[in-house]
């Protein structure tokens, strides 16, 4: 997929508000500082599309970017914020399972992990939790520059053992990637390309 266009359309806490095209939709969320700003310039070819920061939790509105003017790009709030109160906590976390609860033009989450750590219990609980709401989502592993191919190998196998080991009978979809060389661009994209082909045959019927 090349993308031609990419354009910030709405920021908001309220679902109901977002946008009522009816057109497909990928969320991008995982924990503080994962990464995600980075990747969603790196995917996009733009600069500065999301805004990124080296304070944690820097995102706090669900973020509505159009690509190519058929799809949706969604940059979520992180869990698992460093320096917010516990109010802000509970009221990002509401409007983000808000989100994933309502939005039916969502069709697939893509949750960032950073590889450079072990499975990390809260993103463990996170996808559990995709999983009994029957959210499909796949798996970003981000920051693959700071390690060695070999390394990197025993982390992804190490995480996805984690997930088998817990309620998984397979592992959800996942992707390599790294901001700073620009690794896994094109598989990430052409995933959402091939799940968007699907979606515009299907409303043609």
């Amino acid at each position: 997929m090349k993308i031609k266009t990419a354009n910030f359309v709405i920021s908001n806490t309220d679902v109901d508000k977002c946008p009522n095209e009816p057109l497909p939709e990928y969320a991008f969320i995982g924990r503080s500082n994962v990464g995600k700003s980075s990747l969603i310039n790196m995917l996009t070819e733009r600069k500065s599309l999301a805004k990124t920061s080296g304070r944690p939790g820097k995102t706090q509105l669900i973020n509505h970017f159009k690509i190519n003017a058929n799809w949706f790009l969604v940059d979520l709030p992180g869990y698992g914020y460093a320096r917010t109160s516990k109010k802000d906590k509970r009221t990002f976390q509401k409007y983000i399972t808000n989100y994933f609860l309502k939005r039916e033009q969502l069709l697939c989450a893509f949750i960032l992990v950073d590889i450079r750590h072990e499975p990390q219990k809260i993103d463990l609980e996170f996808m559990e939790w995709m999983g009994e709401n029957g959210i499909p989502f796949s798996i970003i592993f981000t920051k693959a520059d700071k390690l060695k191919p070999k390394v990197i190998e025993r982390q992804v196998g190490e995480y996805i053992q984690k997930l088998l080991d817990g309620m998984w009978e397979e592992a959800p979809p996942y992707f390599i990637t790294s901001s700073t060389h620009g690794a896994g661009r094109d598989e990430v994209l052409n995933y959402i390309d091939t799940i968007n082909l699907g979606f515009f045959e299907q409303q043609k019927k």
